[in-house]
């Protein structure tokens, strides 16, 4: 797969003591929360996940096909809360997923092994696309991806499965299942897309990854003045306020430190536009 990359450091396990009932999410929530774990918080519900806008898929072409490259990272990327080789304590619930889609906008899921998220361990979108291996204490596993946001007051390690993943663990009148879950790298998910975010141009512009094996930490544009790197919003898009980096190269980089440049990209709004790259896996 080329590079060897670098590892982030372990952390120690988070714990949040099970939360009273399960939660469903709104694709467009926008608030995240930073707070030290607290084991008192209760969720209780609220509206499903509206699936974002129906988005085309481009057909790559010889010319059109991006050139990538990859590259280990001269510094180490923030990982955020949710790092690898850590195993979390929670509790898991269930909510109808609908056709998969959530806060996380990456639209309909190729399967409904999907799930929300924390607020907390969310962290304005940083776990979007994570895959995530939650284990129940009677043995049984699953592996989910993220897409979607569990609001407050919905407990940090707390993860809300689709009742098609929680029904892997346990019988769905349970209700809540203690859990333990950690980050997993999976095997076969394919190469990663990118999309420009309806409205996008050469003025200014918001952009997505898709299908990435490993959790992002950063995304970055090339400009006139070189790379620069671009905030993440809370609806998982990555967006150049000026316009700066818009349809030039992008480089993205996981939470393990490899980095990924795509090239021969143009700005085509609401396009799923696909590569030839994937992060290694770990």
């Amino acid at each position: 797969m080329g590079s060897s990359p670098d590892r982030t450091a372990d952390a120690g396990p988070a714990v949040a003591a099970p939360a009273a009932t399960s939660q469903k999410k709104a694709a467009t929530a926008t608030a995240t929360a930073t707070a030290t774990p607290s084991a008192t918080a209760s969720p209780t519900g609220s509206p499903s996940p509206k699936a974002s806008a129906t988005t085309t898929t481009a057909a790559p072409s010889p010319e059109d096909t991006p050139k990538p490259s990859r590259e280990p990272s001269t510094t180490a990327p923030s990982a955020g809360r949710i790092k690898p080789g850590t195993t979390y304590q929670g509790v898991a619930t269930a909510y109808k997923a609908g056709v998969g889609d959530g806060a996380c906008l990456f639209g309909p899921s190729p399967d409904l092994m999907v799930a929300a998220m924390n607020t907390t361990d969310y962290e304005t979108s940083k776990a979007c696309g994570a895959y995530v291996l939650v284990r129940a204490a009677n043995g049984k596993s699953v592996t989910v991806r993220i897409t979607n946001e569990c609001p407050l007051p919905c407990a940090p390690g707390q993860i809300d499965l689709s009742e098609q993943a929680f029904a892997k663990l346990a019988d769905l009148k349970l209700g809540r299942l203690p859990i333990t879950w950690s980050l997993v790298s999976p095997s076969t998910v394919g190469t990663i897309s990118i999309r420009y975010k309806t409205g996008s141009s050469r003025h200014w512009c918001a952009i997505q990854a898709i299908h990435h094996r490993n959790p992002i930490s950063r995304l970055e544009v090339r400009g006139a003045g070189g790379w620069r790197q671009l905030p993440r919003t809370a609806y998982n898009y990555f967006v150049s306020a000026d316009g700066s980096g818009c349809g030039g190269a992008i480089r993205i980089t996981d939470i393990y430190g490899e980095r990924l440049t795509v090239t021969g990209l143009t700005v085509r709004p609401n396009v799923v536009q696909p590569t030839q790259v994937q992060f290694a896996r770990h």
